[in-house]
């Protein structure tokens, strides 16, 4: 009977450490520091020992007698206990293992970092999206595009294939290369230069500039060859154009009577973004041959532009003087707007000047209207009408009216075809022009 007694006294103790000792041990260390602790694990191992040190059972090892039996602590859960207990080591577990640390959560899983590549998203074009990638095009190209869009260096370049039908020459088909420009342009921080030719003109080198800037791009500097600040229509892109050529009047005024085009010269520009996004520009360039061939004095041109209506509106006024410091024979006023409004673009622009031949007067209106048909085709139907007068010694008058349907994919590729009734200088009365052209640029 005694010995079964010391084994049920045994049983009990163990019962009681566990029980009082494993909201201990899952508790932090108490304040008494490191000699309370000590003191707690001394108390456990007596404990845990049955009331048997050194072999020697101390007379009141149990509970006394008549006292009712322990119960285990209120709110003890089984969690509790399965962190204060030691992990179990399994067969064939390596002896130094760590034992994995209880968590409450998974960790979240960290993606390694993007690079730069990844990072940056092509910006995808719409069909009819028409921007140039030419600098001597559209000066105005990359001003809001950001920098780390802009390639150090770009290689462009485009083809224009053209077949047409004119009533004044008995509808005799002709086939043509109209333009098969190539280039190369850089872009540095306060650098930008560019040189292209086109291999289907008589005169191949078309620009050659460099252009200098300050870090925030309100001044610059232009020199070498490239266009005036003269006429909207010639200011324009070629790709951007949504008809085929430059028109009646910017064809009398710039190639027959050299008002303005591609020259060498030296022109300053400055652009003040907060007052309606204000650009003016202004600059000397080299003037034309006369009819001996002798070349002629400078050449002075002007452009200023504002954006009232942020990209949707333009408003414009420029000027070219031929021969300013001589004679001055042949010089223009011009004032140009232009409403972008979603897919509808138009713009309008008259003109009043002298030529040899007397006073002019010109007005020039182009709308258009992108439709998309897919993701990446569009169609967009272009209409158009000019006038000129020559009021002087020589009076005449011209004027053309067209109308046509381009076909674009994307902002690589696009098929024009286009009618145009017109009266142009010299002939005796209008005429039909059928046309065809395909484009496509890299």
């Amino acid at each position: 009977m005694g010995g079964w007694r010391l084994d049920e006294l045994g049983r009990r103790g163990l019962l009681v450490a566990v029980l009082v000792g494993g909201p201990a041990w899952a508790a932090p260390a108490p304040e008494g520091g490191v000699e309370t602790a000590a003191s707690g694990s001394a108390a456990a191992v007596d404990a845990l020992s049955g009331g048997v040190v050194d072999g020697v059972e101390p007379v009141d090892a149990g509970p006394p007698e008549g006292s009712e039996p322990l119960e285990p602590t209120p709110g003890l859960t089984e969690g509790a206990l399965a962190q204060a207990l030691p992990p179990r080591i399994q067969p064939g577990d390596s002896r130094d293992a760590a034992p994995p640390t209880p968590t409450t959560s998974a960790a979240p899983t960290v993606e390694p970092a993007k690079t730069a590549a990844e990072q940056k998203k092509k910006k995808k074009r719409k069909p009819g999206a028409q921007q140039e990638d030419s600098i001597g095009e559209d000066a105005t190209a990359l001003d809001d595009t950001p920098d780390d869009e802009i390639q150090t260096v770009r290689v462009f370049g485009r083809v224009y294939a053209q077949a047409s039908a004119d009533q004044r020459e008995k509808y005799a088909r002709t086939l043509s290369i109209n333009s098969a420009r190539v280039g190369v342009a850089t872009s540095l921080p306060n650098l930008e230069a560019e040189v292209s030719a086109d291999l289907a003109d008589s005169n191949m080198l078309k620009d050659a500039f460099v252009r200098l800037s300050d870090d925030n791009k309100r001044f610059r500097l232009y020199g070498g060859q490239f266009k005036s600040p003269f006429l909207q229509r010639r200011l324009e892109g070629a790709w951007s154009l949504p008809i085929q050529g430059r028109g009646l009047v910017e064809d009398y005024l710039g190639d027959v009577h050299e008002l303005g085009g591609r020259r060498l010269g030296l022109m300053g520009e400055v652009r003040l973004k907060g007052l309606w996004d204000l650009r003016v520009s202004a600059g000397a360039f080299q003037g034309s041959r006369d009819e001996l061939g002798v070349r002629t004095k400078e050449d002075l041109a002007g452009r200023i532009t504002v954006r009232p209506l942020k990209k949707m509106l333009t408003l414009g006024v420029s000027t070219y003087v031929a021969e300013a410091l001589d004679r001055a024979r042949r010089h223009a006023m011009a004032a140009d707007a232009e409403l972008k409004f979603g897919a509808f673009h138009v713009t309008g622009e008259v003109v009043t000047g002298r030529l040899p031949v007397g006073p002019f007067t010109a007005q020039l209106l182009l709308a258009s209207w992108t439709l998309p048909v897919t993701t990446e085709w569009a169609l967009q139907p272009v209409v158009g009408a000019e006038g000129l007068q020559l009021r002087g010694d020589v009076e005449g008058k011209g004027h053309s009216l067209l109308g046509g349907l381009n076909l674009l994919l994307g902002s690589r590729f696009r098929g024009q075809f286009q009618v145009e009734r017109a009266l142009r200088p010299g002939d005796e009365a209008p005429g039909l022009e059928y046309s065809l052209q395909l484009a496509t640029r890299f």
